[in-house]
Formats: structure tokens, sequence, C-alpha cells
């Protein structure tokens, strides 16, 4: 069970009536704890505790809409269907969780922790937005909320009647972050008038084991060339039945199939703007669909590409590629970089990727997703960013009993001893001054390690 959250005063944006609600749905989360925690807890106790969440935070999202209309929020558009992805989506699918357990203590902890992770990153992003009169346009080009919900209910009908999995859409907002062992695929159609459309399919390995290994009876528990072969296939066929649903692409068709890293992917990812961008708990594994605007497109970077006549020798090849990635990745220790500076993300990578898997974020928002999808062993954060500060992703990160052991270090570059004592009282692991030399960086890296492992082998 999770221990009381904790308000801090960095939550607060400034608006007395936002601020005053934000602190209520707090306490509400802590009596929810008190409740949980309580060895003869009553199942209605909580009910009640779970529904009184629900009204208020429902009556906080209208009351919070009204001024923005009030003060002329451009971003309110937005930041609406925010609140009614988290009212018609995330709380609908944590109380059924919570009736199909029948308030079990981990069912209540996964609740609390949810909604406070939600409520936490809510704030600190959208609300602040409202505040400083800037929008959040990462997802200007994403379909209306109805299109997404339509795609998801269709995108899990399809999965259970193909597998009979019973998939749940976690996210229609997924970032392009990285989750377990990913096979990353990628579907180029093209109409007449060369018009193209991308459809991006990321399925952790896992999922492909399970689904496909059990069709083709095979006992292995290691993805193969035959595995890969049907899930392509099947992928395919998937992608052609959810392309009926846009009359756009009536006659489109596919010019290139390929496998990706997942290097290419982010690359491909970041290149356009999604229409749909959903990620789906399966039961079995993730699963993420993610389909462009057909346009005009540019050239981006290729994987490998799949035709008839070397379809058996490609995908061995990827599969090999993956393995050897994956067995380097696991000997080497995991390091998120966390910087709004694409220059410092490159460089790091650069300093850093012969002898540690680095993953790289522009965002403090990006980095709370990557990290609850694939910890690291170690951030690397930029103290000074925008909407999302260094500061506020730590606090969240020790809000979280998952990710409160997860070592930090802030690069600033602050010099001054006003800048440098605000870092140290946050209490990371090392503070580093972008105006070091790369090669001392590393070095403050390096020890960080050994001394780490010197430690286990000690104990």
């Amino acid at each position: 069970m999770v221990n009381q959250l904790v308000w801090n005063e960095q939550y607060n944006i400034g608006v007395d009536a936002i601020d005053k609600e934000h602190r209520r749905l707090f306490r509400i989360l802590n009596k929810l704890v008190d409740f949980g925690q309580q060895e003869t807890k009553s199942q209605w106790v909580c009910q009640e505790a779970v529904k009184y969440f629900k009204d208020h935070t429902l009556q906080h999202f209208l009351d919070e809409e009204a001024y923005m209309e009030e003060v002329g929020y451009l971003g309110r558009k937005i930041h609406t269907r925010i609140h009614r992805n988290f009212r018609d989506t995330t709380l609908p699918a944590l109380e059924k969780e919570l009736e199909a357990s029948e308030y079990s203590g981990d069912a209540v902890s996964h609740f609390i922790g949810v909604c406070a992770g939600w409520l936490i990153g809510h704030t600190l992003i959208e609300d602040r937005a409202i505040v400083s009169g800037k929008t959040v346009e990462k997802w200007e080009k994403l379909l209306p909320e109805e299109e997404q919900a339509v795609m998801g209910q269709v995108i899990v009908s399809q999965l259970h009647s193909m597998f009979q999995l019973n998939a749940r859409l976690v996210s229609n907002c997924y970032g392009g972050e990285k989750f377990g062992n990913g096979i990353y695929y990628r579907l180029i159609y093209a109409t007449k008038d060369n018009k193209k459309c991308e459809f991006l399919l990321v399925f952790e390995e896992q999922l492909i084991v399970s689904t496909m290994g059990s069709v083709l009876e095979t006992k292995s528990g290691a993805l193969s060339v035959m595995m890969m072969n049907a899930a392509r296939y099947t992928a395919r066929q998937l992608v052609e039945y959810l392309k009926e649903h846009f009359s756009e692409l009536d006659e489109a068709e596919v010019k290139e199939e390929q496998l990706l890293t997942y290097e290419q992917f982010q690359k491909v990812f970041e290149k356009h703007s999604p229409q749909f961008s959903l990620l789906f708990d399966t039961g079995k594994g993730y699963f993420a669909y993610c389909m462009t605007a057909v346009g005009m497109m540019p050239v981006v970077e290729s994987g490998i590409t799949i035709i008839t006549e070397n379809a058996m020798t490609e995908v061995g090849k990827y599969l090999s590629q993956n393995r050897s990635e994956k067995a380097l990745e696991s000997s080497r220790k995991k390091i998120l970089v966390v910087d709004d500076s694409n220059f410092v993300l490159k460089m790091m990578k650069k300093l850093l990727g012969d002898e540690y898997e680095v993953i790289t974020v522009s965002s403090g928002l990006a980095a709370f997703r990557t990290i609850t999808l694939n910890k690291p062993d170690l951030v690397l954060l930029d103290y000074e960013m925008p909407v999302c500060k260094g500061n506020q992703v730590l606090e969240m990160m020790r809000a979280e009993k998952e990710f409160a052991d997860i070592p930090v270090f802030f690069l600033t570059a602050k010099v001054d001893r006003e800048s440098i004592q605000k870092v140290l009282e946050l209490k990371p692991q090392r503070y580093l001054t972008k105006s070091l030399p790369p090669e001392k960086i590393k070095r403050e890296i390096d020890v960080f390690f050994e001394s780490k492992n010197n430690e286990t082998a000690e104990s």
C-alpha cells in the first residue's frame, strides 16, 4: 500500500481556487490511503471514498474549465480534452479493476498511485500552462476524442477476435516511449496522387511470443523468424481492416514495409505529429498503434525493408540484430538523459553511448513516462527546462515508491551559490555543471557506478 501523499508548494499554480481544490483532492486520496490500510476495512467505505474523490474531481474539472473560459485561455480545448480522457477512460478502467478485485489492497494502491501521479503531472504541465498562457501543442494533429474512442474500441475488439486478448486502452497520447523488448513495424501506404500515410505498430516481444507461439503451437519461449513472419502478416491484416475506416485511403496501397530499431522508430515518430497514438495493455504485453496524417511526406531514415524475395533473410537479420543489441543492453547500465537542448542530448549520447545504454528525452513529462515504462539505473536531469523543470520531475519521482530510489544527477548551467544551494536542497546523488569538460562528466558517472558495484559486491 502507498504511503501518505505529501502536498508540495511547487504544485501551486498561483490561482487560489484551483490550488485549494488540488489540495482537497490530495486530502481525499490520503483518506483513501487510510481506509485501504485498515485491516478490517469495509468495501463499502472504500467505495464511498472512491466515489467522493471522483465527484470532487469532476466538479473541479468543471470549475477549472469555467476559469479557463473566463480568462480566455487559448489552450482550453485541448485542456478540456485531457480532462475528458481522465474522466471517461482512466477513471472507469480503475473503478472496474477495483470492483473486479473487490477492493483489494493492491487495487486500491494502484488506484491511488495512478490518480496521484496523474494529478501531479497534470498540475505541473497543463494547469501551470493556464497561468503562463502557453498552449500544449504536442498533440495538435490528434483526431477528435470521439474518433480516438471509436478506434480504441475497434482495436480492442479486433485483438479479442484474433487472439482472445482482453486488451484495454492505457493512453491515447502514446509518446513513443520504449517499453520492454520492442518490435517496431512500419507500413507506408500511398495513394495514386502520391499522398502517403504511415502506420507504426509496436509490439512488446512477449506479446508476439504468447500469441503467435500459441497459434503455431510452438513450445519455444524465444521469438523466431516463423513467429515474426506470422506477426507481420497478422499486423498487415489488422492495418488493412483499420484502413477501411478512412475514406481517403480507399485506393491506397502498401509501398513499403519495414522493421525498425528503436532509434529509427524514434526518428520516424518525431518527424510527424500523429493523428492516432494509442497504447494498449493486452494482458500479455503492451501494444501501440500510431497513424500519421495523409499528406506529402518527406523521406525519413529507413529500417530493414521487407519484400517477398528477401523476407526470411531480412527478418532473420533483424532478429539477430535485436538479440545482439539486447544482449549488449542487458550487460550495460541504463542512463536516461533529460534535457530540452538537442545539442546536449546528442553530446551525452555520443559521450556515454559506447559503454552505457543511453535513452534521451526532451521534456519532464516525457521523462516521467519513460521512467514508468523503462526504469533506468541513473537519470541525468537538466535543472532548467520550460513548463516542467528538473526539480519538479525529481519531486514526482520521489513521490512514487517504485521510482524513489532511482539515482539522479542534476545537470545545470547555473554556477552561482544560490542556484547550487537550491539544487543541493533536493538531495540528488550529484550535481554536475554543464561547463565541466565532457570527460570529467563521464568520469563522475563511471565512478558512481563503480562505487555502486563495489557496494553490491561487499553486501
